[in-house]
């Protein structure tokens, strides 16, 4: 008889950062994985996430922890290649709307307290520190933290992709709405919204926003903040950004082909979603955005949307992740996180290890779906 073990089959829902990272994991580890997409790869959040390597600000510590773990991961990922476009290190400088210099002020006290690295810049001194702003942009003070930096998702996973295949991996494209199957309270696979089924011995739901809708059927309500939000990415134009902005008016950070990634938030309720799911905002609108962007950098050149997306951003309703295996239904994982992009190679690698061993991280012990039962 053989002492080999079985090799265990894992079943992805979703192709966005998260899905995708666990999947190649897995796969890294032995195991055998298929990977389903309502639609294509990085078709939903992750295609249209402004991607900033970060945990700026004040939030709680096992989050921050986590988020410092995110951004670690991307620092190996970048040493091996410097020179991909779609992952860059050159800081983050934010500064807040005239009047709140204390406001800014306590943010960077905050992040000094706690390890962070924080440069509180007077207006003088910031066009040396991050050079392709315009210097009239900041009226007050601004905060540069150096460490930060951004990647394009939809490129990390094309690259993590080819690893994937490479591994063996199974690709399902456009599944339409895939829901997980359960035999005597335990994950035994997932189905198609063609009805083809797969079985596995795990499953994890990844699925961005819709993460909450597909557990609901198990009887496991995960609260659900996430707002409607959009991605523009502009043609491109001569600029020497480099940092990643977030500014009252426009988040900016650079983009391969030497376009821009612009968004933020005043815009939320000129989105309308339809019946069909489908969202649209007015052109005047996103070229707003554009001109907003365009005050901020050196020259303000004209900024021209070339393409723009729009959906959920995922934030479950407490702000913090939710990662792990639901305690109503063994077999069945779940992340669902507002801060994809920064964790999308911890989590994968996290979850992937809890998925093939059962021994729980504890980076993860505060973000366990059962907190809302």
């Amino acid at each position: 008889m053989s002492s080999t073990p079985s090799t265990k089959r894992v079943a992805v829902i979703g192709a966005g950062i998260l899905g995708v990272s666990t999947a190649v994991h897995l796969l890294r580890e032995g195991a055998s994985v298929i990977l389903l997409s309502e639609e294509g790869l990085a078709s939903g959040a992750t295609g249209r996430s402004l991607s900033w390597l970060n945990s700026a600000g004040e939030r709680s510590t096992p989050y921050h922890q986590l988020r410092v773990a995110g951004v670690d991961r991307y620092r190996t990922l970048f040493a091996a290649d410097p020179g991909r476009d779609w992952l860059q290190f050159g800081g983050g400088l934010m500064w807040n709307a005239p009047g709140q210099r204390a406001a800014t002020e306590a943010r960077h006290n905050y992040e000094t307290s706690i390890g962070y690295d924080s440069k509180l810049l007077a207006p003088e001194q910031i066009s040396a520190t991050t050079p392709g702003l315009d210097p009239d942009a900041v009226a007050e003070n601004a905060i540069f933290n150096p460490g930060e930096g951004w990647v394009s998702l939809p490129e990390l996973v094309d690259f993590l992709m080819e690893e994937f295949h490479s591994l063996g991996g199974e690709l399902v494209l456009n599944a339409g709405k895939v829901s997980v199957t359960v035999d005597a309270g335990r994950a035994t696979g997932v189905e198609t919204a063609a009805g083809d089924t797969y079985a596995t011995d795990t499953v994890l739901v990844a699925c961005g926003a819709a993460t909450p809708a597909v557990v609901a059927p198990l009887g496991v309500e995960i609260p659900n903040g996430s707002p409607v939000s959009m991605l523009v990415l502009t043609k491109p134009v001569d600029h020497e950004m480099k940092a990643v902005l977030n500014t009252p008016r426009a988040a900016v950070r650079p983009n391969p082909g030497n376009a821009l990634a612009l968004d933020h938030d005043w815009y939320e309720e000129r989105i309308t979603e339809h019946a069909d799911g489908s969202f649209s905002i007015p052109d005047e609108v996103v070229q707003e955005l554009a001109d907003e962007a365009s005050k901020l950098i050196a020259g303000n050149p004209e900024l021209k949307p070339a393409s723009w997306k729009l959906g959920y951003k995922p934030i479950p309703g407490d702000g913090e992740p939710v990662f792990g295996e639901l305690g109503q239904v063994p077999g069945c994982f779940v992340a669902f996180t507002h801060s994809g992009a920064t964790l999308g190679l911890i989590a994968g690698e996290l979850l992937a290890g809890e998925i093939l061993t059962g021994a729980k991280h504890p980076l993860l012990a505060t973000f366990r779906p059962g907190r809302f039962s």
